[in-house]
């Protein structure tokens, strides 16, 4: 993986985000790397986002993490996902124009994160991929999610059996209602992945190269 660069984004109403790119010059696709709740100290320096960008980084993607608003140096102010979905395709806009044409994105995301991206998802046209990771779907109503059965096996969801804000269970019955999606369940993970980032990882892996990876 190359080392990272501190960078900013410009979101479609104006407010100016941080960021973390790596960006090889081969890169054949990139990944978005989106953050849990800012109001429960979510931000890209969370070990599970930094965990994603770093295996997907390994396998020589473009990777981008940022701050949503009013997280960090990033302006504005938290907008209960509103705002955040701007946050997200500026994200995606500005990594495409890095990677260049043609190449396929994807999109990841963490707990609050991964409300965020999939509430955006189906509305972005082109999107190669999308990892939900521990969405809170004890917090959330799984229908809002259906949207994304045109993601078919390009989705991937994960939690642990351990986790109370998704529940394996819940996460079993979203997968019945996805059921071309990729359902990865690790075995004694928390929703903070204590002690299992590795396996974390692992799965993210395997998906992003089936994903963004030509043969």
């Amino acid at each position: 993986m190359i080392p990272e660069e501190a960078g900013t984004l410009t979101t479609s109403d104006g407010v100016v985000l941080e960021a973390r790119l790596a960006v090889p010059s081969s890169a054949q696709g990139g990944i978005v790397v989106c953050h849990p709740h800012p109001l429960y100290g979510g931000d890209m320096e969370n070990p599970v986002v930094v965990r994603i960008a770093e295996v997907c980084g390994n396998l020589g993607l473009a990777t981008l993490r940022f701050n949503f608003r009013g997280v960090g140096r990033s302006a504005g102010a938290h907008d209960g996902g509103a705002g955040e979905q701007r946050d997200i395709e500026a994200a995606l806009t500005h990594l495409a124009g890095l990677v260049g044409a043609g190449r396929p994105l994807a999109l990841a995301g963490y707990s609050f994160g991964a409300t965020v991206a999939a509430g955006l998802a189906p509305r972005h046209a082109g999107l190669a991929g999308l990892a939900l990771v521990a969405p809170p779907l004890a917090r959330v109503d799984n229908g809002q999610f259906s949207a994304l059965a045109a993601f078919g096996e390009r989705l991937l969801l994960v939690a642990g059996t351990l986790d109370e804000v998704c529940p394996v269970d819940a996460l079993t019955r979203l997968g019945e209602a996805l059921p071309r999606a990729t359902l990865d369940v690790i075995d004694g993970a928390n929703h903070f992945f204590f002690g299992k980032l590795f396996p974390l990882g692992e799965g993210v892996a395997t998906w992003a190269r089936r994903t963004l990876l030509r043969p």
